[in-house]
């Protein structure tokens, strides 16, 4: 019975339908359970208690929809709350931080690393201490790009304010001359195509979505958690609010249909 339960992810907003994409290729017949706190968002703009203090209730949410395994699909939540979540539930919880810091020390060639997240994942210098830790010899720039979260929910994936704003952002890591750059939100993959062009064809791009849902696939392998059945595994979504273009958006980040989409009142989740 263990292993025919859901893997659980959460998230501060509809990002982490980039992550539950990845994780249903990676493990296509597993259920996923995906709760957005899209009445909250953003949380890379919060204190870190209160960060902490969401991504409990977060977490308490899906422990209710009885999940054998949480992913933090939040970049913001990794960073600063992933112990404390660690210490209070007993199931696997995997993060962001640590797979996409192991892939980007695997892509890079010169030692040269850029790293693109919110203010709270770059303040608290999460990627950087991981990467340094798993190799003190590499170059690590961080650069905040607080503004590319809304206009990925706003579905603007190559309007000219996207260029002008990746503009702005992406010179100074241009100029460091990094090879590899790390997506530290996962808002980031939909705007990819821009951030690109922008930051040059030769940097390779780093979504962390992609090393994290690997975590899941090994940590489920190594426990004996991953499911034995051979259908396509169901996709359960629920939010903190349904903001209009909601749908569209979801479809977008998660490139097919999205036909039920169930709201949580905020007061479901207080302790």
């Amino acid at each position: 019975m263990e292993k025919e339960k859901p893997i659980g992810v959460f998230d501060s907003g509809i990002g982490g339908l980039t992550v539950v994409k990845r994780i249903a290729s990676t493990l296509p017949n597993e259920d996923i359970v995906y709760f957005g706190d899209t009445a909250r968002v953003p949380y890379g703009s919060k204190s870190n208690s209160t960060v902490i203090e969401y991504s409990i209730q977060d977490a308490k949410f899906l422990i209710n929809k009885n999940v054998k395994a949480i992913v933090v699909a939040c970049n913001t939540s990794s960073s600063i709350a992933l112990k404390e979540l660690r210490k209070q539930f007993n199931v696997p919880i995997i993060g962001m931080i640590e797979p996409g810091a192991k892939y980007a020390l695997k892509e890079t060639r010169n030692g040269r690393i850029g790293v693109i997240g919110t203010r709270a994942t770059i303040s608290n210098k999460a990627y950087s201490t991981e990467i340094k830790k798993l190799n003190p010899e590499v170059e690590v720039f961080e650069k905040a790009c607080p503004l590319f979260v809304p206009l990925a929910e706003e579905g603007w994936i190559k309007h000219k304010a996207v260029y002008d704003i990746a503009e702005e952002y992406l010179k100074e890591l241009r100029e460091k001359k990094i090879d590899t750059l790390v997506l530290g939100c996962t808002h980031y993959p939909i705007l990819s195509e821009v951030i690109q062009e922008v930051i040059g064809s030769d940097v390779k791009l780093v979504d962390s979505g992609i090393s994290s849902a690997e975590s899941v696939k090994f940590e489920l392998d190594r426990i004996g958690l991953n499911t034995n059945k051979f259908s396509p595994g169901n996709q359960d979504y629920f939010v903190s609010d349904i903001p209009v273009k909601f749908k569209e958006v979801a479809e977008l980040f998660l490139g097919r249909e999205v036909s039920q989409i169930q709201k949580v009142e905020l007061e479901a989740l207080l302790p």
